[in-house]
């Protein structure tokens, strides 16, 4: 009988250690919606990370994710860690063996940026992929939130969430109830291109207390011909300009006579024109600007 109740207890014990190992292999799931609708589930946070993006590789090691990016997109220079990873194509065309090769555990990519062809070669090829579309100022706290939970750094993530979070409440404490200031968003100028209300630069010139004055187009980033920025009296133009670039794309407009009282404002692209947390530092500079024209 001692024997085999001993025998019972070594058998209860096993079940035991089994049901807890099982627990624990949920308890590490993670399972998250993307910007398309389509789940991901990860076993565990992720530990190879490609990035097809460069506002996604940005987010990543803002998120505290970057040691675990093995490759990236053209154009993520940003930090200076990612101009040094693999870089494996662009929003056009990827390089999808290399891709494989790389056994990545997760593929962050664009879904308003990529092209379709590209993504939907990367889900036939078996590759868990999440889809994250850039969406206005709030969509970009909520992605930080996303990644750190994809890659186990939720801690680092949700810090970094909220001091993006705070220093737009401050901008729009700051700049409530300023005298509104009409604007021209110039975020191309051959051709002529601005954006819409939807757009997160026209969220960040209503921090600013500005009103954008194309936000009732339909398209994200319409395409608009001179003789309408004109019509529409801004205030203001403003641009962004890359440090040491020879053109700011203001030049067209100072030879124009009936601009002669609008005032010509160039700001930094890489962080008002990216969709990363560094977009409450563009917000601050384009608030400032504006500003001084009151």
């Amino acid at each position: 009988m001692t024997a085999l109740r001993w025998r019972l207890c070594g058998i209860v014990l096993l079940l035991c250690g089994l049901a807890v190992a099982a627990r624990a292999e949920i308890r590490a799931e993670i399972r998250a919606v993307d910007d398309e609708g389509a789940t991901l589930v990860l076993r565990a946070p992720a530990q190879r990370i490609v990035s097809i993006a460069p506002h996604l590789t940005e987010l990543l090691f803002a998120a505290g994710a970057g040691p675990r990016v093995v490759a990236v997109s053209a154009y993520s220079d940003y930090p200076d860690a990612a101009r040094r990873l693999p870089q494996v194509g662009d929003a056009v065309l990827l390089d999808l063996e290399r891709i494989v090769a790389l056994k990545p555990d997760l593929v962050l990519v664009w879904a308003n940026g990529s092209s379709p062809q590209q993504l939907q070669r990367l889900r036939a090829a078996g590759l868990p992929v999440f889809s994250s579309a850039a969406r206005g100022l709030p969509h970009i706290a909520a992605t930080l939130r996303t990644l750190g939970r994809l890659a186990g750094t939720e801690a680092v993530a949700e810090a970094r969430a909220q001091a993006f979070e705070a220093t737009l409440a401050d901008l729009r404490s700051r700049y409530a109830g300023r005298k509104p200031l009409r604007v021209f968003h110039q975020i191309w100028h051959a051709p002529l291109m601005t954006v819409n209300g939807q757009h997160p630069v026209s969220e960040a010139l209503a921090l600013c207390g500005a009103v954008n004055v194309f936000a009732g187009q339909p398209q994200l980033v319409p395409q608009v011909s001179a003789e309408s920025v004109v019509a529409a009296r801004p205030d203001a133009i403003v641009t962004g300009r890359a440090a040491g670039a020879p053109d700011d794309g203001l030049d067209g407009w100072r030879r124009l006579p009936s601009m002669k009282t609008v005032a010509l404002i160039s700001v930094n692209p890489d962080l008002l024109h990216r969709a990363t947390d560094r977009m409450a530092d563009g917000a601050r500079e384009l608030c400032e600007k504006l500003d001084g024209l009151r």
